[in-house]
């Protein structure tokens, strides 16, 4: 029996240091598929503690034969679709490194232009996801950034594999669309940046 599972087991008996530990394994899991989801850190943390405070109010239902990661993460995903479904979001402006963490400029970056254009390409990542269904966008997490497999994410988001399927294929089109989309943009603004606005 791993690790994991023993601490599953310890804490379906009320072990609290079990659940700890399966806190402190899964946090940054759970944190970077809210964050992606809501586009907010603030949000993204409050997601992540409601997701484990569900997980723990309903441990004596985890199915042991499922994945435990698996049954985390569609939580954490329904609960951010419901957050998005009763709310709609505005963009957000976000500033996150490669791990989807929060990210503090580091002012002793030797080149501050590749630094900007990194922040830059994240940023419009970001705002194509937000585009999305919730329903896609949590697919996507799931599967490119959680490296999940289609069967997990249709467990954990109660759909049929081709299902899955078919909604990966459509948001796949959908952000290659708003990418080159958002392309566009920034290319326009950034000629009217170097020659000026025309004269009226």
């Amino acid at each position: 029996m791993t690790d994991e599972m023993a601490w599953v087991h310890q804490a379906q008996k009320g072990d609290d240091a079990a659940f700890t530990n399966l806190v402190e394994m899964y946090q940054k899991p759970v944190y970077n598929l809210c964050y992606r989801m809501l586009g907010d850190p603030e949000l993204a943390e409050d997601a992540a503690q409601e997701t484990f405070l569900k997980a723990y109010q309903n441990l004596a239902r985890y199915d042991v034969e499922r994945s435990f990661a698996t049954w985390l993460l569609s939580i954490a995903a329904h609960h951010c679709i419901d957050k998005l479904r009763r709310k709609k979001f505005t963009s957000f402006s976000i500033d996150e490194d490669d791990e989807g963490q929060t990210e503090l400029p580091d002012r002793s970056a030797p080149d501050p232009e590749t630094e900007a254009v990194r922040k830059q390409t994240r940023e419009r990542l970001q705002g194509c996801l937000q585009a999305l269904d919730p329903t896609d966008r949590a697919a996507v997490i799931m599967r490119y950034w959680q490296d999940s497999s289609e069967v997990e994410i249709a467990q954990a988001l109660k759909l049929t594999v081709p299902a899955v399927k078919s909604r990966l294929h459509r948001a796949r089109r959908a952000l290659a669309d708003l990418w080159e989309e958002k392309e566009k943009t920034t290319h326009m603004r950034q000629g009217r940046k170097a020659y000026g606005s025309p004269a009226i």
